[in-house]
């Protein structure tokens, strides 16, 4: 499939719309200590910010409320993708064989062909035709056999038997680089749906979810449908140009099955509301919706970039986390539910302590 650019090119009204828009636009006061470390001893006892996105009024609940405001008829969209255990630690190998320094290599992308695109450290030591090892005996080789725009590596690797369970033995979970503590339960870092491997990252919104608060859901008349979103890293990467046009977003691999397309059509022609569950959700019914909000089952490379001024089409609601400043997820929410309503909700969340980012908190957009 093909990775080219999808940019929308509806501009709705907004407050400052398009290129007016600045990154800095985009930041906001976080003190440190909000940022949520470890999750909670229960996924749903996180607190929930439910903001109306026409008049920002905003509401404090819990997750568990979450029954209490959906409608029988509306659907949830979740992302069913699963982390892979993609942080590996080595050594590299020196030209006599022998191990040598430290490594450290995150798998990204799987290219095909034992092939994967990865970020590596130290990067001046893993050039192309540098190798690496992990685990006892050899368990796991590579070899750098090629570098990519923006200084990812494609490593080759080598094993016995199957891949996944290599690194279910030998992988960390790649915990995003603000979470300093190390993860005790890595089932902690899935959503309890997770189950087709791919990720490098969670779709976290979907973290607060217990099978117990999802029949609840069920038992009121709300359908649940998943997608497949691969979360890459560049989903925690802040934007560095000055305007947020120039900044290139990442692709990544989705999936709407005909399954959930057929009920996300069905929901709209009968007036009911299509919530996603997380930003990942909401950018894969996006990428391949029709002016009517209708989808069709497709798979393929998205990097669809949405910030305020964007005309969404299949989404009418959104249960997301806080995110970083200045990060393309806090302006796909600010596109959502303008660019002011968020920043002011963001306010009240640091007043009243809320917990941010992978681990923290949520918010409901509606």
């Amino acid at each position: 499939m093909s990775k080219g650019r999808t940019r929308w090119r509806e501009i709705g009204d907004s407050p400052r719309k398009g290129n007016d828009l600045k990154t800095k636009d985009f930041d906001f006061d976080l003190p440190p200590e909000l940022i949520a470390q470890t999750p909670l001893e229960k996924r749903d006892a996180s607190r929930l910010l439910v903001l109306d996105r026409n008049t920002g009024v905003w509401s404090h609940r819990y997750f568990y409320d979450l029954p209490d405001l959906l409608r029988p008829g509306d659907c949830l969209i979740m992302n069913d993708s699963r982390v892979i255990p993609a942080r590996l630690l080595g050594s590299r190998v020196n030209a006599d064989g022998k191990t040598g320094g430290a490594c450290e290599v995150l798998l990204l992308t799987d290219r095909g062909g034992n092939v994967w695109e990865c970020l590596v450290r130290p990067g001046k030591k893993l050039r192309t035709g540098a190798r690496v090892t992990f685990g006892e005996g050899g368990a796991l080789t590579g070899e750098i056999i090629g570098e990519v725009e923006g200084g990812n590596r494609l490593i080759k690797f080598r094993y016995a038997g199957i891949f996944l369970e290599v690194l279910e033995r030998l992988g960390k979970m790649p915990v995003p680089p603000y979470i300093k503590e190390e993860l005790q339960d890595q089932e902690r870092y899935q959503t309890v749906y997770a189950k087709v491997n791919g990720s490098a990252a969670a779709p976290t919104a979907g973290l607060h979810f217990t099978r117990e608060l999802m029949e609840q859901i069920r038992e009121r008349g709300v359908a649940i449908g998943y997608v497949t979103l691969h979360v890459g890293l560049g989903t925690f990467r802040p934007v560095k140009e000055e305007e947020i046009t120039d900044h290139e977003m990442h692709s990544e691999f989705c999936v709407i099955p005909p399954e959930t397309a057929a009920l996300v059509n069905r929901t709209k022609d009968l007036g009911g509301r299509v919530i996603c569950v997380g930003t990942t959700s909401c950018r894969t019914l996006e990428s391949w919706a029709g002016a009517d909000g209708h989808v069709e089952p497709k798979s393929g490379w998205t990097n669809i970039f949405i910030y305020p001024g964007y005309s969404f089409k299949a989404v009418d609601g959104l249960i997301t986390n806080f995110h970083l400043p200045q990060s393309t997820l806090l302006m796909l929410v600010s596109a959502f539910a303008g660019r002011e309503h968020i920043l002011a909700a963001y306010e009240e969340a640091v007043r009243e302590r809320y917990r941010f980012f992978s681990f923290g908190d949520a918010m409901f957009l509606q």
